[in-house]
């Protein structure tokens, strides 16, 4: 009776020893990595980061912030679509890698489609047009009707930026001259805080550019917002009107949006992706999030689900073909 009293006692010991590290073993998960596929300090990284910091209270996970930059995001979208299908990596991938690369690129690493699994919608944005102040005040340039009729008399001689070929500012411009029937002066630039100074300083007419970078110049009466690619107008410009208010000028049919999805590998299993779908929309929703976005230029807009995400990226992807195709962008 006693030997099996003490063999019981034993057993029960064993039992309250391994429990935790059984329940450890249970719970222990491989920290989080969000891809970032741009350089540190941008506002992609900025957006990763203010997630980095939300989600491991809500994901019980930690979570790393790892920029993978180059080829135009192309890089980072490679890490997440041959990464572990484990739960521990996720991306931000942004519209134009997403729906557009396909089309602009000889060659891709990846499929979109097939390498690729949509989470969520996390951001929408408006591609915004500014033009430097005092040249606007010169030339008469009081919105952008009055800037478009300028350069219909002054053929080529309006010279806008955009932050480099095949970029969604690109594919913008190409597609306001091509509605428009007015043709101006593209000019390309390695990214957009180059173009945004050669704007303020006057060395050129204007820049088109996500909006982080422009607000500030255009609260210092520096640049002068003449519109902004979505149907919609943006909210944190919200007397700035939308290309598409224009219909008359040719601009009605104008909706362009800078989105970013969260994807993961394609072989993520469903219980990981609706995990971190649930646990990015209950972040995404909070006032505080929506908050910190604002100073990015980004709305936050998190899909209904990831099936509802995935229908989107096939409902945008043959409106960014056309865009592509009027640009006539091509990269090698």
């Amino acid at each position: 009776m006693m030997l099996r009293r003490s063999s019981l006692l034993l057993v029960a010991g064993v039992s309250v020893l391994a429990a935790p590290a059984l329940l450890h073993a249970q719970g222990a998960r491989r920290p989080l990595r969000i891809v970032v596929p741009f350089p540190p300090g941008g506002g992609v990284d900025s957006l990763g980061r203010v997630l980095a910091d939300r989600l491991p209270a809500v994901l019980d996970q930690q979570v790393v912030v790892d920029n993978r930059s180059g080829a135009g995001g192309l890089i980072g979208a490679d890490a997440v679509a041959k990464g572990p299908p484990d739960g521990s990596i996720i991306g931000i991938i942004g519209a134009a890698t997403i729906c557009a690369a396909p089309f602009l690129q000889a060659s891709m690493p990846f499929d979109p489609v097939r390498d690729l699994r949509p989470v969520t919608q996390i951001t929408d944005a408006s591609v915004l047009l500014v033009v430097n102040a005092q040249r606007a005040t010169e030339r008469g340039w009081t919105d952008l009707r009055t800037t478009l009729a300028w350069a219909r008399a002054n053929p080529g001689a309006l010279r806008l930026a955009h932050s480099g070929v095949a970029t969604v500012s690109h594919l913008t411009l190409a597609a306001l001259e091509a509605a428009s029937g007015v043709g101006f002066t593209q000019v390309p630039y390695r990214g957009g805080a180059q173009a945004t100074t050669d704007t303020v300083s006057g060395v050129l007419d204007g820049s088109a550019d996500l909006p982080t970078a422009l607000i500030p110049h255009v609260e210092a009466g520096r640049l002068r917002a003449l519109g902004v690619s979505s149907r919609r107008r943006f909210g944190l410009l919200p007397d700035v009107p939308s290309f598409a208010e224009y219909a008359d000028l040719g601009l009605g049919d104008i909706d362009i949006r800078s989105w970013n999805a969260m994807m993961v590998p394609a072989g993520t299993p469903d219980a990981e992706v609706q995990r971190l779908f649930a646990a990015i929309r209950q972040v995404a929703v909070q006032p505080a999030f929506r908050e910190a976005l604002r100073p990015l230029g980004y709305d936050a807009a998190p899909s209904e689900s990831p099936a509802a995400m995935a229908a989107m990226i096939a409902s945008e992807t043959p409106r960014w073909r056309r865009l592509v195709e009027v640009s006539g962008a091509r990269v090698d």
